[in-house]
């Protein structure tokens, strides 16, 4: 009977959905790294979701709202296997450029299409280009937003490289850091196998950011990391 138990304790642990293996991670005590991917979904994002998904990882993705139009099956499907979700406005401008109007414009616009797709307003706002200022910051706290930079940039988009996107992504990686890289760059999705390997082999645990900041929590109106 004895034996019985534990085999069955044993196939349980085994048969664990990866969204409650994730839950058990608790960042104050192992080394995590958020991957996030910016202007997304795109053609090349279920080929992403596929490897995160066979390696058990768990990512943030800033969807931009015009691409949530494109492809909204993908954006039910980053939901549903439980990657983090954040707003990268709907055309991504430079906000600082743009009037209070056109700023909650851009939010609200792509709010309602996440929402729509997803069942749940993000409550994560990137601003593209990382161009933001106390004016936008405050108006993305005014939508119980917070604001997600990061702490390392891979320059993907300019790279265009398998290796060299690689070797930026180990060379930025450290503990509790937040690396930009975008899922429209389909050298980054080949890249992400080789990186993600490397990433473990170095005692990292792949997380979103809300794991990340577990503890710490995300307020509405503050700017991470």
């Amino acid at each position: 009977m004895v034996i019985h138990g534990l085999l069955a304790a044993s196939l349980a642990m085994t048969a664990l959905p990866a969204t409650d293996v994730q839950a058990e991670i608790n960042c104050s005590r192992v080394k995590c790294l958020a991957l996030t991917f910016d202007d997304g979904p795109s053609v090349y994002t279920p080929k992403l979701l596929d490897l995160l998904k066979k390696e058990r990882v768990k990512a943030t993705f800033f969807l931009v709202g015009a691409q949530v139009e494109k492809y909204p099956s993908i954006v039910r499907r980053e939901a549903a296997e439980g990657h983090a979700i954040g707003n990268h406005t709907y055309s991504h401008p430079s906000l600082p450029t743009l009037l209070d109007n056109e700023i909650l414009d851009e939010i609200h616009t792509t709010q309602e299409l996440i929402r729509q797709q997803t069942g749940k307003l993000p409550t994560m706002f990137r601003p593209p280009y990382g161009a933001t200022d106390d004016r936008v910051l405050g108006l993305a706290g005014s939508q119980d937003m917070s604001q997600v930079l990061w702490t390392g940039t891979t320059l993907d988009w300019s790279l265009r490289n398998v290796e060299k996107i690689k070797a930026a992504v180990l060379r930025l990686a450290k503990r509790d850091g937040v690396l930009l890289m975008h899922d429209v760059v389909p050298q980054t999705v080949q890249a992400m196998p080789a990186i993600i390997k490397e990433l473990k082999k170095h005692g990292y645990h792949l997380v979103t950011v809300p794991t990340l900041l577990r503890g710490k929590g995300m307020e509405a109106g503050v700017s991470y990391p």
